[in-house]
């Protein structure tokens, strides 16, 4: 249950429009190679098409994961599921802060196309983004 709702989550954060699921075959070929390339081991992806990117989700070394990939083959997102536990003492304390007797539902590592490191915790419905020092950057509504 948990992770079906990280997955929801991840859909979510990457852009908010109602997916599409694509069977793999319906996948272009540009997007399908891009995939594998990156994720060779990756067998069982769930494919999703919204806004006119492809989003495979997928379980990698025991952790959900999402991908972005523009119809070139172009990734332009990556976002992995990770313990709230594990995120920065620096995040934690601004929860603790300016979300007080709140708990941090789900956790997450983003890296953009260009190697970007961004981090969300999903606090009372609501996505707060991070910089990769732990400095807060934007709320987003989950």
């Amino acid at each position: 249950m948990k992770k079906a709702a990280f997955l929801l989550t991840m859909i979510t954060a990457v852009v908010c429009v109602n997916a599409q699921k694509v069977q793999q075959k319906n996948v272009p070929v540009s997007v399908q190679n891009s995939f594998q390339k990156q994720f060779p081991t990756v067998k069982d992806a769930k494919w999703e098409k919204e806004d006119g990117n492809y989003e495979a989700g997928f379980k990698i070394n025991g952790a959900e994961t999402s991908v972005v990939i523009n119809p070139s083959g172009s990734i332009l997102e990556t976002e992995t599921e990770m313990s709230s536990n594990s995120l920065s003492t620096s995040i934690k304390a601004y929860i603790v802060k300016n979300y007080p007797n709140q708990k941090i539902k789900e956790a997450a590592k983003i890296t953009d196309s260009k190697g970007i490191v961004t981090y969300e915790a999903e606090v009372n419905g609501k996505d707060l983004i991070f910089e990769n020092n732990g400095k807060f950057l934007k709320e987003k509504k989950d």
